[in-house]
């Protein structure tokens, strides 16, 4: 992988994209391939704030100096088409582009690509073949001798989980996301080991397993509390959970809190407006 791929801060993207194109004006002495590479990951900067446009502009550029012979520049371009079109609804566009990433990346043997690729096909596939997709991920992650191959496998397992979750196969998805946990424990990433607690603990409720699930987003409340950063989807559960154990004191106190914190994100608001109207109602607000 590249230097600048270490740039990225996805909490920060337009940071990110300052600091790439900081790259850009100084990289005159390097590869031309290197400077496309940096023009697919500007245009990804693009594409998480929904500028889709200049998105498929930037593309349009580095498509246009893309060498005959297929090589790594190709495989990045593909996955940030794809992924352009992906966030703008565009599943038949995006699904052609992953395709041709995979191949490329597999036939230039970048275990990397291929699995970034196959993770993106997942995502837009129906769950069944979403399953499917990230089992052979799996596979690949786990029997490769590459460590940022293997670096897949937290992402993997947590959207496996929601596959075998959307389908109402919560027992399965338990099974994920408590694998998951475990990898995640095994890196020591704090956040990364918050969020795969989250996951056992919504798989939990799932389950009718209030208690449980109550226990892990009762502690996962205090360590957010103690690190003074305040989580809006811990307070969504805590709210459905008191709501399940019928107590009128605290679901509207977490259901408020969780509004308060969720009610700007765009993403709620774009794809889960119901879900954000449900917390302000069980608020009272």
């Amino acid at each position: 992988m590249e230097d600048f791929d270490a740039q990225w801060n996805y909490s920060d993207v337009a940071a990110t994209e300052k600091t790439f194109k900081e790259l850009l004006a100084i990289s005159t002495d390097k590869e031309p391939l290197y400077i496309l590479q940096l023009q697919t990951q500007i245009a990804r900067t693009y594409s998480l704030r929904s500028l889709f446009t200049e998105a498929h502009n930037a593309l349009d550029a580095v498509e246009k100096q893309l060498p005959v012979t297929p090589g790594l520049a190709h495989v990045r371009y593909y996955l940030e088409r794809g992924r352009t079109f992906t966030s703008s609804r565009k599943a038949a566009e995006a699904r052609t582009h992953f395709e041709l990433a995979k191949s490329t990346a597999e036939e230039l043997k970048l275990e990397f690509y291929t699995i970034d690729a196959l993770h993106m096909l997942a995502i837009i596939a129906p769950p069944d073949e979403s399953i499917r997709l990230h089992l052979e991920g799996i596979v690949k992650a786990e029997g490769s001798k590459d460590e940022k191959a293997r670096n897949w496998l937290g992402s993997l397992y947590n959207n496996l989980g929601w596959s075998y979750f959307d389908l109402k196969e919560y027992e399965k998805a338990l099974s994920i996301f408590l694998r998951a946990l475990q990898w995640r424990e095994s890196k020591q990433s704090a956040a990364e080991i918050f969020l795969a607690k989250w996951c056992v603990a919504r798989t939990l409720r799932a389950l009718n397993r209030v208690e449980d699930a109550l226990k892990i987003q009762l502690a996962l409340f205090e360590e957010s509390s103690t690190t003074d950063n305040p989580d809006g989807y811990v307070h969504e559960e805590l709210g459905e959970l008191f709501l399940l154990k019928h107590d009128q004191l605290k679901f509207p106190f977490h259901f408020e809190k969780a509004y308060e914190l969720l009610s700007d994100d765009m993403h709620m608001q774009r794809n889960e407006p119901a879900r954000l109207e449900r917390m302000k109602r069980l608020a009272g607000i």
